[in-house]
């Protein structure tokens, strides 16, 4: 049964009523993060509760050493974990000396939690009832500045309703603070300094082993019904802590108001021994804007980023909040301003997968990048795996691989390869075919060919040679086979000629072959600097194509479709619709030999590399192969149901394609996998706009032009979205009755609509 206490809401995420069955949920869900940094929706006041406190920065993390039974050779040393950073956001706050806690509160009433999505801040608000009787409203309001982006800020009132009260309000910083996953229970953090100056203190920290160094600082200024009070603090400081404390009378109904200001400048952007006077710079700027002034910059910059962003749809109101909390915590995410970052598949809203870079990134969220944002910002995400080409070299040789062959990591924060479960550390090398074809979908998109000669080929020929390597001739079959992998249905591993994988593995030599030709011809000082560079020779560009043009892959004469792997019909083929309920998901339900030995679908493999080459097969190729693998599907991956979606709406499914848009689109919101407490599925959510803008709105790039097949779901009055196809910035109205193509920016361009050609022009 999935939760359902999420309130419908178009701009909003709101919460009614509290539970503190759901308070870990809600901290996934409510999260805020500005790119620089992020947070799970933790209470300000103490909560004695069960919880999952993280507050996180960009870039900074932990090599945790790999912790096995038994040791492989080529085994990641470590497993990176993203870091539970020293908190800034605590706020104490005791009523005539007792704690304010709603965990053991006598009642809690009108609680309210809100993510406003249209202007990025979140707001709770409710009535506690103490052990004492005394009762008070509070209202609370945080945010993190995306204009100011190592700061966030703090409103919380308490108003006292039925006595006269006097308030505490203890604004501290921790660095005592711990991740909830660690191998062998590491100390994280050292704690350097406790400082304090003028009300303003700083915590300077830096991380075991990476030694990023961080300064985690606060400022806090307090109000007595609007008006400003200077109240002297006492000071409380321990090795790993410090806190203001702030006491205050006040009378029945008056409000007594905190605005704390907080936040981590980094050694990543700053001098180690210059934090301190960097975050004293960043209060200052805050300080001279206040709360209120730095909450109406926060509206405008998110105002800016809805303005391209936002997908529009009349009629459903579940479907409208669900593609805009998809958008919105993207954006919270990933801003595209440093070529040094990437995209975690939790974001900054958890700790599960090590919040490092996975092949999601160019799969899934470079194309919703390209389309709302400056075709620099999709640059930059190729730029961070050009970045990495030697290491993923480094990766390849620690496997046995030669001559510049190059395996990308399966999850990475510097291109090492840092995760350590072997099926996936050792077989899902598919990978490396995403990131060529990112490489591919970025020039088809933009028309920018400039980056392959200047980065990309050598990230192509190190792919290439991964390949040529990787297939093994089977003089069984006279054909290449690739033996020993997984596929990204992650329920079949360990087994040979993963039809994905035989097909990316195949394009990519081509691919790369492709270009070598291009660039020789075209860009010729390139092609000299790249083949002195690589070494690539005639005789080895003859044997890549031979095996490219001699690989296998398994098919069923019998049901006409590719297999997705040697043996898939020796399985037992029950359906989903056939597997008992009480048994999903499986993932929670079975042994992980049963999974193993079972028909069921994480995702689809062979979908997925339809929905890459959707142009090499037929409609009628991929409605077959639809219908026999999607029946086996069990949806749970966060990163299956988008590509149904867009598949089921090209075969003209609508309700189908609806009701795969509606789980990839409210995954977490409605917790579709039982698992949100441990965070979001942000790179999935770059799947829910696809889902959309390429399923619904039918958006393709056909022979090097843009072309739409709009659709709508009958729950649906209309829809719209905006493009930045090459400059041209073009908005997409469909209702039931006609699309409509407005040009807001550039100059006229040819489209193709239902496979005719229209020119958009500015009216």
């Amino acid at each position: 049964m999935n939760q359902e206490y999420i309130q419908p809401n178009a701009w909003s995420i709101i919460e009614e009523g509290f539970d503190p069955e759901k308070v870990k949920s809600s901290e996934s869900l409510f999260s805020i993060g500005n790119g620089a940094m992020g947070q799970r929706a933790n209470f300000e006041e103490d909560y004695s509760g069960a919880t999952f406190q993280g507050s996180y920065i960009a870039g900074v993390y932990y090599p945790d050493k790999t912790k096995v039974g038994w040791w492989k050779n080529g085994y990641p040393e470590y497993f990176a974990k993203v870091l539970n950073a020293p908190s800034w956001i605590g706020i104490n706050v005791a009523i005539n000396g007792e704690q304010l806690d709603l965990f053991t509160c006598e009642k809690v009433d009108n609680f309210k939690r809100e993510l406003n999505m249209k202007e990025g801040w979140l707001s709770r608000n409710f009535k506690a009832t103490l052990k004492s009787g005394i009762e008070v409203q509070v209202d609370i309001k945080r945010f993190l500045s995306l204009e100011l982006d190592e700061v966030g800020a703090i409103s919380y009132t308490v108003t006292p309703l039925n006595n006269d009260v006097t308030i505490l309000f203890e604004p501290y910083l921790d660095s005592g603070i711990t991740n909830e996953d660690s191998n062998w229970d590491d100390t994280f953090w050292n704690t350097t300094t406790v400082t304090e100056n003028d009300e303003q203190a700083f915590i300077e920290a830096h991380t075991m082993k990476t030694n990023f160094h961080t300064c985690t600082f606060m400022e806090s200024h307090f109000f007595l019904n609007n008006n400003s009070l200077n109240i002297k603090p006492v000071i409380r400081k321990k090795p790993q802590f410090i806190a203001f404390m702030y006491e205050q009378d006040v009378k029945q109904n008056e409000t007594f108001t905190i605005h704390k200001f907080g936040g981590y400048t980094v050694d990543r952007n700053h001098s180690a021994d210059k934090l301190v006077s960097a975050a004293k710079n960043v209060l200052a700027k805050t300080e001279a804007l206040g709360f209120n002034n730095l909450l109406n910059t926060q509206k405008e910059s998110w105002a800016k980023i809805w303005e391209m962003a936002d997908i529009s749809i009349d009629g459903d109101v579940k479907a409208q909040q669900g593609i805009r909390f998809n958008i919105f915590q993207l954006n919270q995410t990933y801003l595209g301003k440093d070529s040094r970052l990437n995209i975690g598949p939790k974001g900054f809203t958890g700790e599960k997968y090590g919040g490092s870079t996975y092949w999601d990134t160019e799969a899934y969220c470079i194309p919703f990048y390209m389309a709302t944002k400056d075709q620099q910002v999709a640059r930059n995400l190729l730029k961070y795996r050009y970045n990495h080409l030697e290491k993923a070299i480094e990766n390849a040789e620690k496997l046995g691989f030669k001559n510049g062959a190059a395996l990308y990591p399966m999850v990475t924060m510097n291109g090492e390869e840092c995760h350590n479960e072997w099926e996936i550390t050792f077989e899902e090398i598919h990978r490396n075919g995403a990131i060529a074809f990112a490489i591919f979908n970025y020039y088809r998109y933009t028309g920018d060919y400039s980056y392959i000669p200047e980065k990309g080929l050598e990230v192509l020929i190190g792919i290439a040679r991964f390949w040529e390597q990787r297939a093994t001739f089977s003089t069984a079959k006279n054909k290449y086979v690739i033996l020993g992998v997984t596929g990204p249905n992650e329920y079949e591993n360990n087994v040979n000629n993963n039809f994905y994988t035989n097909y990316l593995a195949k394009w990519c030599i081509n691919y790369a072959l492709e270009n070598i030709n291009k660039v020789s011809k075209e860009f010729t000082a390139d092609y000299d600097r790249i083949t002195h560079k690589t070494n690539i020779s005639t005789s080895e560009l003859e044997q890549w194509k031979k095996v490219a043009d001699n690989m296998y892959f398994p098919f069923s004469k019998e049901h006409d479709i590719y297999l997705q792997q040697d043996g898939f019909l020796d399985k037992e083929l029950i359906t989903v619709a056939n597997l008992d309920k009480s048994q999903r998901p499986i993932n929670q339900k079975w042994s992980w030999d049963r999974i193993l030995r079972s028909p069921y679908i994480k995702q689809a493999d062979v979908l997925q590399g339809m929905y890459f080459f959707e142009d090499q097969f037929t409609t009628e190729e991929l409605e077959r192969h639809f219908d026999f693998y999607e029946p086996f599907t069990v949806h749970e991956s966060s990163l299956s149901p988008c590509v149904h979606s867009i598949q089921a709406a090209k075969l003209d499914r609508m309700e189908q394609a609806y009701q795969f848009y509606l789980r990839t689109s409210r995954l977490d919101l409605d917790d579709y996998n039982h698992e949100v407490e441990e965070g979001l599925h942000i790179t999935s959510m770059a799947g829910t706009w696809m889902s959309i803008v390429e399923g619904f709105g039918g958006m393709r790039i056909t022979e090097n032009t843009l072309s739409f097949e709009p659709k709508i779901p009958e729950q649906w009055k209309s829809y719209s979205f905006k493009v930045n196809f090459r400059n041209h910035i073009i908005k997409v109205n469909t209702s039931h009755n006609e699309t409509t193509f407005e040009l807001l920016e550039g100059n006229s361009i040819d489209i193709m609509v239902n496979d005719k050609p229209v020119t958009v022009s500015i009216k």
